[in-house]
């Protein structure tokens, strides 16, 4: 199976409301590399044979011409449109709504053009080596053809090598059983470093408790077979059809990647393997993170992770 070929699909539709721009295309490396550069060079170094981009027509010549042009004199590449009107047959987006429906709809939208077992990640995340060939090695090793439960898999991020001292964070905390498979998702979606450890809120500040620093957690990097896109496409029609119940928002409910993972875990349809990486995790949430993110990387080039540049 070591022909089998494999992609890596980057989401990179989103404006970086929080950072103030589109982060994507903010310059990181020393060679002015963005953090989207790190994540393909990775993908490559371990294996991966194309990438995916996942943007929105308002960004897409932009996009194409800052990454996707200089990519693909490297490594194969295609794009995938997300669109708020981009549907299933038979649906429409409600009036008054603007934005797509997140990041489970942004690989769904994907599904007639991915034709690989695919790795999706974030484009404005910085991931490290080890989980691309963690992940690499997860898909070409497993046989999900001739099998009911689909395999699938999930990269592991040690809690304190996630956070930003810079603001609040969201994660996934994982709960994983005696064999390293998934068990449950819990979405703690205000994290901040606090009185020399870490700590979440539910009730805006009101009152903090306190997480393991090394909890594993889900960062949206997860391997899939080709075939789950099937399942993306049932769980996105049940989703819209939400919209009909009262006390659902469909201007503002989202459909997220990682629900449908729990809910294919739930219903027995796949097992999910957490593969742990010990890798430090940088993301530009927030403006002050650049610096940090910037000296990360010269550091990494310094002790010979990276060439001096990457794309010779």
């Amino acid at each position: 199976m070591a022909n089998k070929k494999t992609a890596l699909v980057i989401m990179a539709a989103g404006m970086g409301s929080r950072f103030g721009g589109l982060k994507q295309l903010t310059p990181v490396g020393p060679a002015g590399e963005l953090i989207i550069d790190y994540s393909i060079f990775d993908a490559k170094r371990a294996g991966f044979d194309k990438v995916y981009f996942i943007i929105k027509e308002e960004i897409a010549a932009d996009f194409k011409e800052v990454v996707g042009d200089r990519i693909s004199k490297y490594i194969e590449t295609d794009y995938i449109m997300q669109e708020l009107v981009k549907l299933p047959e038979g649906y429409s987006a409600p009036e008054g709504r603007t934005k797509p429906y997140g990041t489970g709809h942004a690989v769904w939208c994907g599904k007639d053009t991915i034709k690989e077992d695919f790795v999706v990640i974030n484009a404005d995340d910085y991931y490290g080596p080890q989980c691309f060939k963690l992940l690499h090695e997860f898909l070409v090793n497993n046989n999900n053809e001739a099998e009911d439960k689909l395999h699938i898999a999930m990269a592991g991020f040690v809690l304190k090598n996630t956070v930003s001292k810079n603001g609040s964070t969201s994660r996934g905390i994982c709960e994983v059983d005696q064999n390293s498979f998934l068990t449950t998702v819990t979405e703690r979606t205000h994290i901040e470093c606090r009185n020399g450890g870490i700590e979440f809120t539910e009730d805006g500040g009101e009152s903090w408790t306190k997480l393991d620093e090394n909890v594993l957690v889900s960062m949206n990097c997860w391997a899939f077979p080709q075939k789950t896109l099937e399942h993306f496409e049932i769980q996105l029609k049940e989703f819209l059809d939400t919209f009909k119940n009262e006390g659902v928002n469909p201007l503002k409910a989202e459909f997220y990647l990682p629900s449908v993972a729990s809910r294919l875990i739930d219903e027995g349809k796949v097992d999910a393997k957490v593969l742990k990486t010990e890798d430090q995790w940088y993301g530009m949430t927030y403006k002050e993170d650049l610096v940090d993110v910037k000296n990360a990387l010269n550091q990494k080039m310094l002790e010979g992770i990276y060439p001096a540049k990457l794309w010779n």
